[in-house]
């Protein structure tokens, strides 16, 4: 049985390092996950004015979260926190109350910055908001890389052994997360 993961790139730059940092992790991941980007650029500011008459890219983002069986965030840091278009796309989907598409969903968060503590405070921001959206979080290991433009090559694959170590591991503790969480909680 494959698992559906949908992931988050946090992101909007085309030169994003945690865009490449997704592309690392999908390289690695077992062979049973398969990987949808679910894409946030496109979202208008939400607000809750448009509870009535979700907008064409809010259903979209919604129907996407919902075909995954798992979610997956890759997110950088600003100013100590997550993204301003991660955080609109969390709001757009855990909304109108009561229809909060994160709502016992298996979720994992990494993410890659060149500083030494690689996107810790971010990650910890997300899992603030993402505990509060009821989402089943992996809580370890936790992944803070630093980002080494050497250690990648074009298509993402991994080339320095001890980051492909990590990352291995990671992405197999996420799978094994995802079908813990499912065997108790099975999605529709």
């Amino acid at each position: 049985m494959a698992y559906k993961v949908g992931y988050f790139v946090g992101s909007l730059s085309s030169t994003s390092i945690n865009r490449t940092l997704s592309k690392a992790l999908l390289s690695v991941a077992p062979q049973d996950l398969e990987f949808t980007e679910i894409p946030i650029g496109n979202l208008p500011l939400y607000s809750a004015d448009f509870d009535g008459n979700y907008p064409p890219e809010g259903k979209a983002l919604k129907e996407a979260i919902a075909a995954s069986d798992a979610v997956l965030f890759v997110t950088p840091e600003y100013n100590r926190s997550i993204p301003g278009a991660l955080k609109n796309a969390i709001d757009w989907a855990s909304r109108p109350y009561g229809e909060n598409a994160f709502d016992h969903m298996p979720a994992g968060v990494i993410g890659t910055s060149p500083s030494g503590i690689g996107t810790a405070v971010a990650q910890q921001s997300l899992r603030g908001v993402l505990s509060f959206c009821n989402a089943r979080q992996m809580t370890a290991p936790e992944a803070y890389i630093t980002f080494k433009p050497e250690a990648y090559g074009e298509n993402g694959e991994v080339l320095e052994e001890e980051l492909k170590g990590i990352l291995t591991a990671f992405m197999q503790e996420f799978r094994d997360h995802i079908e813990r969480v499912l065997t108790v909680l099975p999605r529709d």
